[in-house]
């Protein structure tokens, strides 16, 4: 029969340890991340609701404050801002006494490597002359959010723009 010495099952085993310790590295490598997508989702639907109602509230700061450092609102029929004091000059006028601005999130999703997502709505902006007549102008729009290294969500494109009105309807003998 075949022994061996007590140096060579050492390193039997020292190598049987090593085979032992590398599979479970490689099999723990390999393990994928949790799919956090429904809650990521869930997040940035609250998000969304929480940052309307404080632009409702006519909240400047806190309203700029759902923007990362480096976003981009790029608004209808106007020019893109892509600083924290653009964007905060092109939010300005909407907290005006005779403007009202709110908006909802139909749809939200999320990568599957949880960090970055999109949300997409609608949303009106109501605004009063000085003879007190209201307009209202409906929309649509859509963000871009990204979790940053605090692991806290920010819009980093906002896009929105005006629905068309409607047209009408030409009469049949052209008056």
């Amino acid at each position: 029969m075949f022994r061996l010495d007590s140096q060579a099952r050492k390193a039997s085993a020292a190598l049987a340890f090593a085979s032992c310790l590398s599979l479970l590295l490689f099999i723990g490598c390999t393990q994928t991340a949790p799919d956090t997508r429904v809650a990521d989702e869930k997040e940035l639907r609250d998000l969304d609701a929480q940052w309307s109602k404080v632009a409702g509230a006519k909240d400047l700061d806190a309203t700029v404050a759902y923007y990362a450092d480096d976003a981009v609102v790029m608004p209808g029929d106007a020019p893109v801002a892509n600083t924290k004091q653009t964007i905060r000059d092109l939010w300005a006028p909407m907290m005006a006494p005779n403007m009202s601005v709110s908006w909802q999130v139909n749809q939200a999703e999320v990568a599957r490597s949880g960090d970055l997502g999109y949300a997409r709505g609608v949303y009106q902006l109501v605004m009063k002359d000085a003879a007190g007549k209201t307009t209202t102008e409906r929309g649509k729009l859509l963000e871009v959010w990204k979790k940053q290294s605090d692991g806290k969500w920010k819009c980093v494109i906002d896009n929105f723009s005006a629905d068309a009105p409607p047209v009408s309807p030409v009469p049949e003998n052209g008056k």
